[in-house]
C-alpha cells in the first residue's frame, strides 16, 4: 500500500494504511460487533469513529471499506493509518490546518480549496485556516499530501486522533488514610508490614491543619481522562458539570474495561472524607470530570474550553506522549496557553502534566509546554522513581509507587491485572486481599492528581493567586531530595525542584494573602494580573546609594504585580532599573533607596524576616 508523507507538529509522519483496521461513523446508536461484516470493535471512539476490523473474506482492506460504506448504518467509513516502523494507530478526523503563503489572498485560498472540493470550517488568520474533506474530496491524509506539494501552501497537515499514553504502571497501587503514607508517612505500612522512610510524602496532614480544613469547597478540580467511575461512593457526589467528548454529553462512558484508568486518578486528588475507603488531597474540592482524551486538535481545544468555560480552577491530566513524531502542533500549544492564561477570569487555570512513565531522559511532550506543572515522581523513601521521565521541564516531584505503591479507588468495571479468582493479586500489589473498590496504582499517573489536590489546596488559601503564582509557590517551597549533585542551580531533572511540600506551600499562599491585604496610599487594590490603573510618579534616580533588589523580570506586568505587594508590605519606595540581557529588555526591581550601605542592610533583614529573598545593591552598578 502506499505511504503518505505528512507534516506532523514539528516534524513529518510517514504513514501507511493499516491492513486490518478501519474507522466507521454509523448514522444511529448501533451496536458494530453484532454485524455480519465486523470480526471484533477495537476501540469505541477515536477522532469520532468506531474503530473495528472487518470480515475481509479474502478481499483487501480497500475493496471491504468500500462495500461497508454502501451499508445503510454506515455514515462515515475511513482507513486506519499507522507510522512508519510501528506506532499507535491514528485516524483522520477530516478536518486539516492549512498555511497559506504571505502573499496569497483569500481569492486564491478558495481556488485551492475547490480544486479538492474541500469546506472552509474556520478562519484563524488571514493565512491559517481549517477546511474539511467533504463527500467528493480525496480523503485527508491524500488531500495534504497533495496540498503539501502546491507552492501556494506553506503548511498543510491532516487533524489525526490516536490513543495517549496513561502514565500508571503495569501493576496499579495504593491503600486506606492511616496507610496513604503519600498524605504523611509514619515509617511503616502495617498491613504490608514494609518499613518506608519517616516523612518522605507531601506534608499533605500538615497543610489540612495549617489551614484548618480539608480545603474549600469553591475551588473545581478537572480530570482529563478515560474511564472514570462517577458512581464509585468516593467520587458520586463530588460530580460537578461532567462532559464526555465521545458522547458530546454530560453522559461519561463507562463499562470498557480498556479504560479504567481515570478513576483511581481522580481519587487522589479529590475522594472525599466521607469515613470509609480512601481520602483525597483536596476532599472538599468540586471535581470536573472530563472523559474522553484525544491528539485530536478540536478535541484539545474541547477539553480545555470546557474547563475554562465551566468553572475548573485546577486541571489535572495524567497522560500524553513521549515520541518525537507526535509533537504538539501550535494550535494544541495555544489551546494549553489559553486555558492557562485566559482562565479563572484571567489568573489562569492551574494545569498539571504528567511526566511520563517511560525512564527517559526527555518528559511526556505536553509536559514539556511552559504554561503548565509538570510532575515527576518519587517513592516511599525520597528516592527517585526509576520510571520517572526525567527532564530540564520537570517542575515537581511528588510521592507515588516505586518501592510501596499508593491506594486509590477503581472503577466498578476495572478487571484487574490476573485472572486470579478471589481477587487478591488483581487489585493488590502484595497479594493481600483489602476490601471495597480500591487497588494499588502509581507512576507519574498517581504523582500528579497528588499535586494537582496540592494546588487546590493552595487556592482555597488564597483564591488571587495565579496559575503561575501557584507554580512559583510550588517550585519555592519544594524539598530538596536525592544527592545535592543531582542538582544545578537548584534543579534536578529527576526532582525538579525538589519534592513538593504541601505545608510550606499552603504557608506562603497564605503569607502572600495577608501581604496583598495590608493598607497603602499607592494603589488601590491587590494587582493580580499587571493590568488595570496605576499611578505613576516617574523621575529620573541617580546613580548613587544602595538599595535592595529583589527580582529581576522579563515582563513588565510581573514588575507590577510585585512593586504593588512590596509597596503594601513594606511602605518603602520603588526603583525600576530597565536594561538588556541577551538581547532582550529586562526589569530589576529594586526597594528603598538609602544614602548608606547600613541602612540597606536593615531593610534587608526586615524583608528577610517576612519570606521575602533580595540582596543589598550598589546603585553605581546599575548607572
Amino acid at each position: 500500500m502506499s505511504n503518505y508523507k505528512i507534516k506532523s507538529g514539528k516534524g513529518e509522519l510517514v504513514l501507511k494504511k493499516s491492513d486490518n483496521l478501519v474507522g466507521l461513523k454509523t448514522t444511529k446508536p448501533t451496536d458494530l460487533q453484532k454485524k455480519e461484516y465486523v470480526e471484533s470493535q477495537q476501540l469505541p471512539s477515536l477522532g469520532g469513529f468506531k474503530v473495528v476490523t472487518l470480515k475481509k473474506d479474502g478481499e483487501t482492506v480497500d475493496t471491504k471499506l468500500d462495500e461497508v460504506r454502501q451499508k445503510k448504518e454506515i455514515a462515515l467509513g475511513t482507513h486506519v493509518y499507522v507510522p512508519e516502523g510501528g506506532g499507535k494507530p491514528m485516524v483522520p478526523t477530516g478536518e486539516i490546518f492549512i498555511i497559506f503563503q504571505p502573499a496569497v489572498d483569500e481569492s486564491e485560498q478558495k481556488l485551492v480549496l475547490d480544486e479538492y472540493k474541500l469546506e472552509l470550517v474556520e478562519r484563524r488568520g488571514t493565512d491559517q485556516i481549517i477546511a474539511k474533506v467533504t463527500k467528493d474530496s480525496p480523503n485527508p491524509i491524500k488531500v495534504a499530501s497533495f496540498l503539501q506539494q502546491i507552492s501556494l501552501v506553506k503548511l498543510a497537515e491532516p487533524d489525526l486522533d490516536m490513543l495517549l499514553e496513561e502514565y500508571d504502571l503495569a501493576l496499579p497501587n495504593d491503600t486506606y488514610l492511616a496507610e496513604e503514607w503519600h498524605l504523611k508517612n509514619s515509617g511503616f505500612i502495617h498491613s504490608g508490614n514494609y518499613p518506608t522512610k519517616p516523612g518522605a510524602d507531601a506534608k499533605v496532614i500538615d497543610a489540612w491543619q495549617r489551614l484548618n480544613s480539608l480545603g474549600s469547597s469553591d475551588i473545581v478540580i478537572a480530570i482529563i481522562d478515560n474511564g472514570i467511575d462517577i458512581t464509585h461512593p468516593d467520587l458520586k457526589n463530588k460530580v460537578y458539570r461532567p462532559f464526555d467528548l465521545w458522547t458530546q454529553s454530560d453522559r461519561l462512558t463507562d463499562g470498557d474495561p480498556s479504560f479504567t484508568h481515570g478513576t483511581p486518578c481522580a481519587s487522589l486528588a479529590v475522594a472525599i472524607a466521607n469515613g470509609q475507603g480512601m481520602v483525597g488531597v483536596a476532599p472538599n474540592a468540586k471535581f470536573m470530570p472530563v472523559s474522553g482524551t484525544s491528539y485530536s486538535v478540536r478535541a484539545t481545544e474541547q477539553m480545555f474550553d470546557y474547563c475554562v468555560q465551566n468553572g475548573a480552577d485546577v486541571i489535572s491530566c495524567s497522560w500524553g506522549t513521549t515520541d518525537p513524531a507526535y509533537a504538539l502542533n501550535s494550535l494544541k500549544e495555544e489551546a494549553i496557553a489559553k486555558a492557562a492564561r485566559q482562565g479563572r477570569k484571567g489568573k489562569g487555570c492551574v494545569i498539571v502534566f504528567a511526566a511520563g512513565n517511560e525512564g527517559v531522559d526527555f518528559v511526556n511532550l505536553y509536559a514539556a509546554h511552559p504554561d503548565v506543572i509538570c510532575v515527576a515522581a518519587c517513592d516511599s523513601k525520597d528516592r527517585y522513581a526509576s520510571y520517572s521521565n526525567q527532564g530540564q521541564e520537570v517542575t515537581v516531584c511528588a510521592p507515588s509507587n516505586g518501592d510501596w505503591p499508593l491506594i486509590a479507588a477503581r472503577a466498578w468495571w476495572d478487571p484487574g491485572t490476573t485472572a486470579r479468582g478471589d481477587g487478591a493479586w488483581k487489585y493488590w500489589a502484595d497479594g493481600v486481599d483489602r476490601s471495597g473498590p480500591y487497588k494499588h496504582f502509581g507512576g507519574t499517573s498517581g504523582s500528579t492528581p497528588i499535586v494537582a489536590g496540592i494546588c487546590a489546596l493552595l487556592l482555597s488559601a488564597n483564591p488571587n493567586l495565579t496559575a503561575k503564582e501557584v507554580k512559583d509557590i510550588l517550585i519555592k517551597t519544594a524539598d530538596k531530595i536525592g544527592d545535592a549533585s543531582d542538582y544545578s542551580g537548584g534543579h534536578s531533572r529527576k526532582y525538579g525542584y525538589g519534592r513538593v511540600n504541601a505545608d510550606k506551600a499552603v504557608a506562603e499562599a497564605l503569607r502572600r494573602k495577608d501581604s496583598v491585604a495590608a493598607p497603602t496610599a499607592e494603589v488601590a487594590g491587590p494587582v493580580a494580573s499587571g493590568q488595570g490603573l496605576f499611578r505613576f510618579s516617574v523621575e529620573r534616580h541617580p546613580s548613587q546609594g544602595f538599595a535592595v533588589q529583589t527580582g529581576v523580570f522579563a515582563d513588565y506586568g510581573n514588575v507590577l504585580i510585585n512593586a504593588e505587594k512590596l509597596q503594601r508590605q513594606f511602605g518603602a519606595s520603588i526603583l525600576v532599573n530597565i536594561n538588556e540581557l541577551n538581547g532582550k529588555t529586562v526589569y530589576k526591581l529594586l526597594l528603598g533607596t538609602f544614602s548608606n550601605k547600613t541602612d540597606a542592610s536593615n531593610l534587608l533583614k526586615k524583608i528577610k524576616a517576612a519570606g521575602v529573598d533580595g540582596f543589598v545593591k550598589d546603585l553605581k552598578e546599575l548607572g
